[in-house]
């Protein structure tokens, strides 16, 4: 499987930089119900990775890092590595001044959350994840402000954005609150919206953006990417087409 997806990689000319672990590469499926249009996802559980394997991916996320480059984790950690792997992550990419985006959930979200060491640059979490937090329903946009502004506040990170479901996403950076309204889009498969919102985030991040412009692409690159089938991508004309639907709310 990882050999299958390094092929992936490569016919989309994307550069990568592989890290060979014994273990065999997982993933995920997902099932759409023809008769309800219900989606399903299926995770399957990886091997584990030994504490050398760990060190080694470390290692070679140490090397890779450009001096003030822009790092983006995503997804879970593998099983057998700590909980705080993330923080690890934190740790190598700020001996480089550069600037870390986590999109990451279970136990190691916990752990950032709970035991912060430094303020990471940005967190991204959805609704049902800080409802999780703080063990409370998220019934408004204003109960979802507060919360979010707790995190940044608590010092777990510098930005936070979290989603709200079909109607957007909110921000807090620092001390400015923002709602980003997402446009209406006929939904045909929920399935990497939250990594399309992150990678345009990052992308615009990365142009010198400021946050709140950086938020709009990332709504629209989610709202573009649940218009597609399956795990279909949004692609650059889509998502800048629904640019300026993406109305910008501070609060």
């Amino acid at each position: 499987m990882g050999d299958r997806l390094l092929a992936l990689l490569a016919a989309e000319n994307v550069p990568v930089m592989e890290c060979r672990v014994r273990g065999e590469t997982t993933y995920s499926l997902a099932v759409t119900d023809e008769t309800t249009q219900e989606q399903f996802r299926f995770s399957l559980p990886g091997e584990l990775l030994s504490e050398d394997e760990g060190r080694m991916v470390l290692n070679r996320i140490s090397d890779t890092v450009q001096r003030d480059g822009l790092v983006v984790l995503s997804g879970g950690v593998a099983n057998g590595l700590a909980d705080d792997f993330p923080q690890e992550v934190q740790a190598a990419v700020s001996r480089c001044n550069g600037r870390l985006i986590v999109d990451t959930s279970k136990a190691p979200l916990k752990r950032l959350i709970e035991a912060p060491v430094a303020p990471l640059d940005v967190l991204r979490l959805d609704r049902s994840e800080i409802e999780k937090v703080f063990s409370r329903p998220m019934r408004s946009i204003s109960d979802n402000l507060a919360f979010t502004e707790r995190l940044v506040r608590r010092g777990v990170a510098r930005i936070v954005i979290t989603g709200h479901g079909e109607e957007g996403s909110v921000m807090v950076a620092g001390d400015q609150k923002f709602f980003c309204h997402a446009p209406k889009v006929a939904v045909r498969s929920k399935i990497g919206a939250g990594d399309a919102l992150v990678g345009a985030f990052a992308f615009s991040l990365s142009r010198g953006d400021p946050p709140e412009e950086a938020l709009k692409w990332g709504v629209a690159a989610a709202a573009a990417t649940v218009g597609t089938e399956g795990t279909s991508f949004c692609g650059f004309t889509e998502t800048h087409a629904l640019l300026p639907q993406c109305r910008m709310e501070r609060f």
